[in-house]
């Protein structure tokens, strides 16, 4: 696929795979005579982020929107294709040099009963980027920037000589915020922060974030399958499905008038609280085996749209009005 990044973006993935051997081993294959098998959750990704920007990647569980997220960070590397960062590919730089790239991007996991180490304090799970990259020395400069932190997620610098167990799960996910922004990143991945947390909790920490961009000119991946999550905080959408972006678009065109009929589904798949009367699509079938994903359009089982030319032939992502779209029935009209 060719590469439509632009001298503007900040991160961009150009056709990034990453394949999982998950194959048996090997005396059990010998004896089957079975071949090797690969789970492709990440499928030829393209995406560019610009400075200062979030954009959001949706999808079901299992369309490989984390193992993205662990590839942008270089906690994967990729199978093919490549993420680069301010113009710098991670991969091929020297030790030293990636080392100063890595210190400008941080992440946010998931869960913050498990991202948090529960035999120390919160002091000193804080301080941990600032002691690994240098940024401060001494007891009294390291208390002073923890405490600092701590105050701008909205806790007390008293709150750093307590341990994680101590917190509530949002507490906890700022006790995240506050370690990630320790390292003064510019890029943070967040993968699904919010999706163990309250409804009224959500809240709170996604205008924790905002605020934390407006204030030190952010830039964020944030993975969710929360639509409304997405919707308050994205400026663009990627929507994902079985390892490949099936759409992309801003967020207010991707919110009200998706492309794609995945995207569509994905919206019906909503509570229409306003009760306006518009008539919906039900989600209809299961997301196919990814170890034998069918061929052509991955969608095109549970598409009420696919010919035999979606059956047979991989669509490339291209760009329909305001939005990219990766269809047959959108490039030929049908939609």
């Amino acid at each position: 696929m060719p590469s439509t990044r632009s001298s503007a973006d900040f991160v961009a993935a150009e056709a990034v795979a990453r394949h999982f051997d998950v194959s048996k081993p090997w005396l059990a294959r010998a004896i089957e005579q079975s071949p090797r098998v690969f789970l492709k959750a990440v499928d030829g990704v393209s995406f560019a982020v610009a400075k200062g920007e979030t954009l959001a990647l949706v999808g079901e569980s299992g369309c490989g929107k984390s193992t993205v997220a662990r590839l942008v960070v270089g906690l994967y590397r990729p199978t093919s294709g490549r993420v680069l960062f301010d113009g710098l590919e991670l991969a091929g730089l020297p030790a030293a040099e990636r080392a100063r790239s890595r210190r400008r991007m941080q992440m946010i996991f998931q869960d913050p009963y498990a991202s948090l180490n529960p035999r120390w304090r919160v002091r000193d799970i804080v301080a941990e980027p600032l002691r690994a990259f240098g940024l401060a020395t001494g007891r009294a400069e390291l208390a002073e920037r923890v405490g600092a932190l701590l105050v701008q997620v909205g806790l007390s610098p008293a709150d750093g000589e307590k341990y994680p167990h101590e917190f509530s799960g949002g507490q906890r996910q700022r006790i995240s915020i506050a370690r990630a922004l320790s390292s003064s990143p510019e890029f943070l991945v967040c993968d699904e922060p919010t999706s163990a947390l309250d409804v009224s909790v959500q809240a709170q920490i996604l205008n924790l974030m905002r605020d934390l961009q407006e204030e030190l000119g952010l830039t964020y991946l944030f993975i969710s399958h929360n639509l409304a999550a997405v919707r308050h905080i994205s400026d663009r959408v990627g929507v994902m499905y079985l390892g490949r972006i099936v759409e992309i678009a801003d967020s207010e065109t991707l919110f009200s008038r998706p492309r794609h009929p995945y995207t569509q589904m994905l919206l019906d798949a909503i509570p229409d609280l306003a009760m306006s009367g518009r008539e919906r699509e039900p989600m209809g079938g299961e997301v196919p085996n990814p170890l034998d994903p069918p061929a052509g359009c991955h969608f095109h089982p549970r598409c009420p749209f696919a010919n035999a030319r979606c059956r047979a032939e991989t669509p490339a992502l291209k760009q329909h009005g305001p939005a990219e779209a990766a269809c047959h029935a959108v490039e030929e009209g049908r939609i």
